[in-house]
């Protein structure tokens, strides 16, 4: 009899199971190498029809820096008028949906997956992550999974994002806790066109 890792016997169906997950997470990880490598290519706008090849809905006038990551992409939507920085990573085993005119810094990372250390097999669960329209996230900011954060919200360079953020709120630290407020509430900038080598 065949054991899975926790030592439990496997029925034959759940061996197969097992056998075309493992299959199917060996393709992934070969797409996500890809398009790594597609992450190095300093055209930005054959970066962006690949990644739109790969699953991820960009609306008009969005922007992927170079060397940003994805893991499983075919779960993120960025809406219209939106940059996502370099370095930034974004988990999309979980939807992530992230709105039209967001400022999303260098090396941020979103997670919407996590373990469930009280499981017995620490299995992981996933949780979506939303974020609204206008809102700028900060350089190094570590979004949880879960989170939504409002609209027009900040979130200060460094923070821990581990609880929902209101509407125009501005938040920092770790974990991070509101610290002020946008007064400016009717928003309607644009963020601009994305640099041909960036």
């Amino acid at each position: 009899m065949i054991k899975d890792r926790m030592d439990k016997n496997l029925t034959s169906s759940e061996l197969m199971q097992k056998g075309a997950n493992r299959m199917g997470s060996i393709l992934l990880d070969f797409e996500l190498m890809v398009l790594r490598w597609v992450g190095y290519f300093p055209i930005h706008w054959a970066r962006k029809l690949v990644y739109l090849l790969a699953g991820i809905e960009m609306g008009n006038g969005s922007t992927l820096h170079m060397w940003a990551n994805f893991y499983d992409p075919s779960q993120i939507t960025v809406g219209d008028d939106s940059i996502i920085g370099d370095h930034a990573f974004i988990d999309g085993r979980a939807k992530v949906m992230i709105g039209n005119h967001v400022d999303i810094a260098s090396s941020v990372m979103i997670y919407n997956g996590k373990h469930d250390y009280e499981s017995e097999d620490f299995r992981p669960v996933f949780s979506p992550v939303v974020i609204k329209d206008y809102v700028f996230i900060g350089p190094r900011v570590i979004i949880q999974p879960g989170v939504t954060i409002g609209i027009g919200a900040i979130v200060a360079a460094g923070a821990v994002v581990a609880q929902d953020v209101p509407d125009f709120a501005i938040v920092g630290g770790v974990p991070a806790k509101v610290i002020g407020e946008r007064k400016r509430k009717n928003l309607h900038y644009k963020l601009g066109w994305a640099r041909l080598f960036q």
